[in-house]
């Protein structure tokens, strides 16, 4: 029997429960102890009806000693219960108690609310792991995986397992590498996803495949990013968008049904990428989130101001927001929305208040009429506005009251800080709310544009192009070629993304030229794939959710530390175990490895 599994029903029965001592209380005649596993809670007594080796058994007791308690069910006293707890109107007339281990003073109390470093929680991960808080967490994963589980079974998925140890190939992030023993100068690379064994499975006949997978990449770390990650992956023969977005839906609703006890409504929604961008600056935007960004670029040049002006001669961007009632915001909060639009790397951001008698702030002084010009009549009531400036206020659909926040910059730059600028916005007038948003964002460009003109592939190399678009890649181009991926995202945040992918050699090798990957490199990195292809490659496509930043959200954590078991810091180590940790130089030399310096932290 569990300790939180007791109820009237069992009044009357012996048990024998196990559990740490959670809290303890001495009235010398009668001492209570609450035990607690995984289950719950349930309070312990011995009193005048219990037998001395009861009373004896409850003393000098310490928190988080793990104990096993004999003892008899009885109902609480009127009055006593406590009907916040499951177990609350029961408690156990303890016979008899074996202490099975003692504790030592906790480095921090076993609660759900605790103020300590999350690097000392990190360090004790096996008492952070007895919080209510994170057991219940580890409860709902696990009931999570299973409804996915359950959900691809029942659809013909077969669940397999490929390779931690494989080969490293180019795909978008640095590998973990492994030195090979019996192969001096030989490595493996820990794989960054499933992603040429899952199509690989494509080719051997396993029409539906799916994996929890865990998968690692060396980059940089932040709050939703770990070393090692878990993802669900999924991939599907004779397929096109279509049935990949229905089973992804089909995942979705159940987990969400398992965690929430939600309904999804589906199908989810779907916007084409270059909707995205020129509505919200962003190829994850969030819906609860009602400001949209709007294009200045034919009404900007004519307010003559140089830094508009010159952005636009360079191919840049100059796009704002209207922030409704914006104009209650005091200056240190817009203080805050500047710096959210530097830290993403733009230059800054223009802005200005609008009121009834005319703008106000620093980009204010483009719009007001000028000493020799006659103000213009403003249908929306704002005074004190040249032709050119109310005309860029008309674009805007700025009306009395509202802030007006501009970017100007390269395209990329501007995109990332637009967005950056309608988060921090819609945080500070508390304008996100409602309910979960889902979103399928489609119709990706194949290739990403730098600041310096040069492209760089917008996804792995095994993405599908539109096949319209294929002659003009094989003439060279590269702007405007459209790819067959695709993206679900929930409140702002990528959840995972797919794509139909490549199933035949010759277009392969068309991408993998055009990416820059020559010939000899293509065939000496990937020539069992290239090679299956020669075989009857079927057409095929798939997905992959990262499922710690799922759960994150679904869970309502505060990062995806708080749903992993035993979880990285930010700077990748961990607290638990001191990994990364120098290894033994006989290790090193079995392995053909020699070190620059004797010591490996010295820099």
């Amino acid at each position: 029997m569990a300790c939180g599994e007791l109820r009237a029903d069992h009044v009357g029965t012996e048990v024998v429960l196990a559990g740490w001592v959670a809290n303890r209380r001495d009235h010398g005649v009668v001492r209570f102890v609450d035990l607690r596993d995984r289950y719950g809670l349930i309070q312990l007594v011995a009193d005048e009806d219990a037998p001395a080796a009861g009373m004896e058994g409850l003393s000098g007791l310490h928190p988080e000693d793990v104990i096993q308690v004999h003892g008899v069910v009885r109902m609480r006293v009127e009055g006593q219960r406590n009907p916040e707890r499951a177990t609350g109107d029961v408690e156990v007339l303890v016979q008899r108690v074996e202490k099975l281990s003692s504790a030592v003073r906790l480095p921090f109390e076993i609660a759900d609310h605790i103020d300590v470093p999350e690097e000392m929680r990190m360090q004790f991960r096996y008492l952070d792991l007895r919080r209510p808080a994170l057991q219940q967490r580890m409860a709902l994963r696990t009931r999570a995986n299973q409804a996915i589980r359950q959900t691809l079974v029942d659809a013909g998925f077969w669940e397999i397992e490929t390779p931690m140890l494989t080969r490293s190939t180019p795909e978008g992030a640095r590998d973990y590498l492994v030195p090979s023993r019996v192969r001096p100068g030989s490595w493996y690379a820990l794989p960054q996803s499933p992603q040429i064994f899952k199509q690989l499975c494509m080719v051997g006949g396993v029409d539906k495949y799916f994996q929890i997978a865990r998968c690692m990449r060396d980059e940089d770390l932040r709050a939703d990013r770990q070393p090692e990650f878990t993802q669900l992956d999924m991939e599907m023969s004779f397929v096109d968008e279509e049935d990949v977005y229905a089973l992804v839906e089909q995942v979705m609703a159940a987990v969400y049904q398992e965690v929430l006890g939600t309904e999804l409504a589906l199908p989810l929604p779907r916007m084409p990428y270059a909707e995205a961008v020129a509505r919200f600056a962003s190829d994850k935007p969030d819906l609860r989130n009602p400001l949209e960004v709007v294009d200045l670029a034919g009404c900007a040049e004519a307010l003559e101001f140089v830094v508009f002006n010159k952005v636009l001669a360079d191919g840049g961007w100059v796009r704002g927001l209207r922030i409704p009632d914006g104009g209650r915001l005091s200056r240190k909060q817009i203080n805050v929305i500047e710096a959210a639009a530097k830290d993403a790397g733009a230059g800054g951001a223009a802005w200005c208040k609008v009121t009834a008698e005319g703008p106000t702030g620093p980009l204010s002084r483009f719009l007001k009429v000028g000493a020799e010009e006659t103000p213009v009549d403003c249908p929306v009531g704002i005074g004190n506005l040249s032709v050119a400036g109310a005309d860029f206020l008309r674009c805007l659909q700025a009306r009395p009251g509202d802030l007006v926040v501009t970017i100007a910059d390269h395209p990329r730059r501007a995109m990332v800080a637009l967005d950056a600028v309608r988060r921090k916005a819609g945080e500070l007038m508390d304008l996100v709310q409602g309910p979960d948003q889902l979103l399928w964002i489609t119709e990706f460009p194949l290739f990403e544009e730098g600041e310096e003109g040069e492209f760089h592939p917008a996804h792995h190399p095994f993405t599908c192009p539109v096949l319209e678009d294929v002659p003009a890649l094989e003439g060279g181009q590269k702007a405007g070629i459209r790819s067959r991926a695709y993206d679900l995202v929930l409140n702002g945040t990528e959840l995972g993304s797919g794509s139909v992918r490549i199933h035949q050699r010759a277009l392969q090798e068309t991408i993998f030229k055009a990416i820059g990957l020559a010939a000899d490199v293509a065939e000496e990195r990937f020539a069992f794939l290239l090679e299956a292809f020669r075989y009857g490659a079927p057409p095929h496509a798939g997905f992959a959710i990262g499922l710690d930043r799922l759960y994150a959200l679904l869970f309502g954590a505060e990062s995806i530390r708080d749903v992993i078991a035993f979880p990285k810091t930010a700077t990748g180590s961990c607290p638990l175990t001191g990994a990364p940790s120098v290894v033994d130089e006989s290790q090193l030399r079995e392995l053909g490895i020699r070190q620059d310096s004797a010591n490996p932290n010295e820099a």
